[in-house]
């Protein structure tokens, strides 16, 4: 537990489920004030129901520029401001690059990165009048190398660790921001595109020999906006078991 994380102002996105619930779940332990954004109203409002220590929850769709406006606005009413941003919403749509057309493109840029963008933006707008502030991006270790059927995915991802570095850097030293690359996560986006034969086959290729539990990522987040990780910043954390350790998912353990 970190004690200065203690009354501060969290707004997690993507939050009605998988990382984004279990790090909204984990600032709410912090003893943390935390307001959940979702675009699936019914998962909104179960996770709400399963949490009412939430300070609040609100749908919006973080690619509509209106609504991040309307949400933040509604966040300023509930809390005050912000301290930290988990800015996690995120789809993926498993493709070959020539069947990806052009809507679906857009439709993964303007939730992975334009709503990275307007989320931030519309949190920095209110840090800099405290000149203090953490904001944490879900990106991928799908942002740090090829990953086929996901052209669409690992570009929004890669542009956005490359975000999270320019914002540290014209923002620091009153503001933190760092881009967190997950590997495979047992979430329900990762459930819904992949059958037990897939996920057996992926867990051979990491040396953790399985995919990591979202709560293993919220203890990231809250590490990265604590007081521990005061001279981090700029940085991409990479949390995927040691997959991208080895080459072409080539992996045999040694037993002792």
């Amino acid at each position: 537990m970190y004690d200065d994380l203690k009354d501060k102002r969290v707004v997690v996105t993507g939050a009605a489920s998988g990382i984004g619930l279990a790090t909204a779940r984990r600032f709410s332990k912090e003893s943390c004030r935390v307001v959940i954004l979702d675009r699936d109203q019914e998962a909104l409002n179960q996770a709400q129901s399963e949490h009412s220590n939430f300070a609040g929850g609100l749908r919006a769709d973080v690619s509509s520029p209106d609504e991040v406006e309307a949400a933040f606005e509604e966040i300023d009413h509930i809390m005050g401001g912000i301290d930290i941003l988990v800015s996690n919403a995120g789809i993926s749509v498993r493709k070959p690059f020539a069947d990806i057309d052009y809507d679906q493109w857009s439709q993964v840029m303007r939730v992975n990165l334009d709503g990275m963008y307007l989320c931030s933006k519309a949190a920095i707008d209110r840090m800099k009048t405290q000149r203090s502030g953490v904001i944490l991006f879900t990106a991928s270790t799908s942002g740090l190398a090829a990953n086929p059927l996901y052209a669409d995915y690992s570009a929004s991802k890669a542009a956005l660790i490359n975000l999270a570095k320019t914002i540290a850097v014209e923002y620091a030293p009153w503001l933190r921001v760092n881009a967190i690359c997950p590997g495979y996560v047992l979430t329900p986006m990762q459930k819904a595109e992949y059958t037990a034969e897939m996920f057996a086959e992926v867990n051979a290729t990491i040396p953790m020999r399985r995919h990591a539990d979202p709560e293993e990522l919220a203890a990231v987040f809250a590490f990265l906006a604590s007081s521990e990780a005061s001279y981090i910043t700029g940085g991409t954390i990479v949390a995927d078991g040691g997959e991208s350790l080895v080459t072409g998912g080539l992996y045999e353990p040694i037993e002792d």
